[in-house]
């Protein structure tokens, strides 16, 4: 019952991270201003599917009379759940800045992506022990399952690659 909101905000965290990529976006043209504008709605609705997946899960379980984040898979998708939240919250700080005076621009952005990077492998995690529920095991087998294992995996080395290259290769001076 978890996987309808897992893919929704799969993707749409994943779109919302790949906005910046300067090799992949569709929005490269456009400005820096617009980009953060685009990752910000795309980010609120990962965010609100997210909720929206919780709390059916959580009301069907209840009416089932059955336990809820008593699994791996259950327990990583709440505490990524959390995270996202926090982590849109903080995002608010570097729409606006000044809220926090001892902090550089530079280094909010730094830690805001790396700590979103964080939380983009939780829920990837969070997924990936989803596809290793006995209901998925059941449903998708052979190559698919395999297939459907990889999606996680290699959108999760992009997103590294990316956030890598972007804030922690490059010299500190470029911030």
């Amino acid at each position: 019952m978890a996987l309808p909101s897992a893919p929704q905000f799969s993707f749409l965290m994943t779109e919302a991270l790949l906005i910046f990529s300067p090799e992949t976006s569709l929005l490269r043209s456009f400005s820096r201003k617009v980009r953060v504008r685009v990752h910000w709605a795309l980010q609120l609705l990962a965010l609100l599917c997210a909720l929206l997946g919780l709390a059916v899960i959580t009301y069907n379980k209840h009416l089932n009379g059955k336990g809820h984040f008593v699994t791996w898979h259950g327990l990583t998708g709440l505490l990524a759940v959390l995270y996202a939240g926090g982590q849109c919250a903080g995002g608010v700080l570097l729409l606006y800045p000044k809220l926090m005076k001892n902090w550089t621009l530079a280094k909010l952005k730094l830690y805001h992506a790396t700590s979103g990077l964080v939380g983009y492998l939780l829920g990837c995690a969070s997924l990936m022990l989803g596809m290793c529920s006995l209901w998925f095991t059941t449903t998708v087998t052979g190559a698919s399952w395999y297939l459907a294992m990889l999606c996680p995996l290699i959108t999760s080395l992009v997103i590294m690659n990316q956030v890598s290259n972007a804030y922690l290769y490059r010299k500190r001076s470029q911030h």
